[in-house]
């Protein structure tokens, strides 16, 4: 079959973007590349998982997770169904981090990355700044899998810990990030999301901040004279998660940034930061 053929199929079950972009995919062209190529022969074994895989987005899996990449801010990352799928809100969580970091610190860091997944934050971080180390913690031993592949594709020289947030951490950090899970039990959510994406990365108790208290419970005894902690939130939360910060660590100030939605979804806390 050609490109032409199989673009007609694709785009006969799924969305013509996806179609595209699936193909292109495969046959390791840009997607507006396509058009001069649709003469091209595709080998078989291109033209059945072509196929498998535009019935597996007929049926309701996400593109990221049938591609099994996503580009995160601009570098690919591997991913599969034991992470989330990174979104756009957390790039801009990455990138007010680094402009925070760059503005803070002028010695190498220590990063921790809570609830990790596939590693794209603090596999960023690590790639844009400069650091002693970076910890990638995680408690589900299938989403450090994934981002141990990461850290391979990415030669990183970061450290992944099997860890309930903070319960096997020994040491102190100058950054700590996190987007952790922070949707309510009983909150209703995209279809396709609550039927792929795993639910240990998304649910966080009846209203959304079980993982912020379990991060905030003891954080002071995990940061450094000066700490930067950064956090992705829900959008109705920030003044929720103020109140956990400033009973756990009063001293801090803290700032609520919205996303280009003009949503909240960022909380930074500077701890002794001028």
């Amino acid at each position: 079959m050609t490109v032409e053929d199989l673009l007609f199929f694709g785009k006969k079950h799924i969305h013509s973007d996806h179609a595209k972009i699936l193909l292109a995919e495969l046959i390791n062209k840009n997607p507006l590349e396509l058009l001069n190529h649709l003469s091209d022969q595709i080998p078989e074994e291109t033209v059945e998982l072509y196929k498998r895989s535009v019935y597996a987005l007929e049926s309701g899996k996400p593109l990221q997770y049938v591609l099994g990449n996503v580009n995160f801010y601009g570098t690919r990352f591997y991913i599969n169904e034991n992470v989330l799928i990174p979104r756009f809100e957390t790039e801009e969580l990455v990138e007010q981090t680094i402009n925070y970091a760059t503005k803070f610190f002028t010695e190498p860091v220590d990063i921790i990355d809570l609830g990790c997944g596939s590693g794209v934050i603090g596999l960023t971080l690590e790639k844009k700044l400069s650091t002693n180390s970076v910890d990638l913690v995680d408690i589900s031993p299938k989403a450090l899998e994934v981002s141990h592949k990461n850290c391979v594709k990415l030669s990183s020289q970061a450290k992944l810990i099997q860890s309930d947030m903070f319960e096997n951490i020994t040491k102190k950090y100058d950054i700590i990030i996190s987007n952790p899970p922070y949707i309510k039990t009983d909150e209703k959510i995209e279809k396709i999301v609550e039927e792929n994406e795993p639910h240990i990365a998304l649910y966080a108790g009846t209203d959304g901040l079980d993982c912020y208290r379990k991060i905030l419970k003891n954080i002071t005894k995990y940061m450094k004279n000066k700490c930067l902690i950064a956090f992705e939130i829900g959008m109705t939360q920030a003044q929720a998660i103020e109140k956990l910060v400033q009973e756990n660590i009063p001293s801090a100030k803290i700032e609520v940034k919205k996303d280009l939605s003009g949503k909240d979804r960022m909380l930074f806390i500077f701890y002794n930061l001028v």
